[in-house]
């Protein structure tokens, strides 16, 4: 999201929809993994499994530090980036989806724990669930991508919206993190 907004800020709309494309295939590769059954790799080798959350719980613990650390970086405040093709830009959103942790995490242990083993088929259940996190997550990010430039400039000009962003923004990531670390869930089973 981030990567989106700064994209958005410092070359335009059109460039942060065509970076949002990129994301939305990163998304579809993440949910065919899924689907295809890389989430039974979790329930055979459980400590995979259980080092990936924890893994995700760490990354998750230093996102927090670092939207809440004295002098930290403030989400809302681009850095300058070059201006780039389209078809830069939809790399450029791809492999920074693809290589976001978080995700990995969401499709292979979050949204199995949704699936109902006794309901329909398990495949059918882990597309329905991941089309409705990529409609749901492309309708929020276009909406910031659109809005990207006034926000930012809003949240710049009121310090103290600033400061409580990133307290927000900080201990909800470490909420998450605590969450995902201690949560005895195992991932469903195939």
């Amino acid at each position: 999201m981030i990567y989106l907004v700064s994209r958005s800020i410092t070359q335009g709309r059109r460039a942060g929809l065509i970076s949002l494309l990129g994301v939305a295939a990163g998304f579809l590769v993440y949910l065919a993994a899924a689907a295809a059954g890389l989430a039974t790799v979790f329930v055979v080798v459980p400590a995979a499994y259980t080092v990936l959350k924890l893994a995700g719980a760490a990354y998750l613990l230093y996102l927090a530090w670092q939207a809440m650390r004295p002098g930290g970086p403030n989400a809302f405040v681009p850095r300058e980036l070059p201006i780039d093709r389209p078809r830069r830009l939809f790399a450029m959103g791809l492999f920074t989806n693809l290589l976001n942790p978080k995700i990995a995490i969401l499709y292979i242990s979050l949204l199995p724990q949704f699936i109902e083993p006794s309901g329909p088929p398990v495949v059918l259940q882990s597309l329905v669930l991941g089309g409705t996190q990529i409609v749901i997550a492309l309708s929020v990010n276009a909406v910031i991508v659109v809005f990207a430039g006034s926000l930012g400039q809003f949240l710049s000009a009121r310090p103290t919206w600033m400061r409580m962003q990133r307290y927000l923004m900080g201990g909800v990531l470490a909420a998450l993190a605590m969450k995902l670390a201690t949560d005895g869930a195992r991932p469903a089973t195939t």
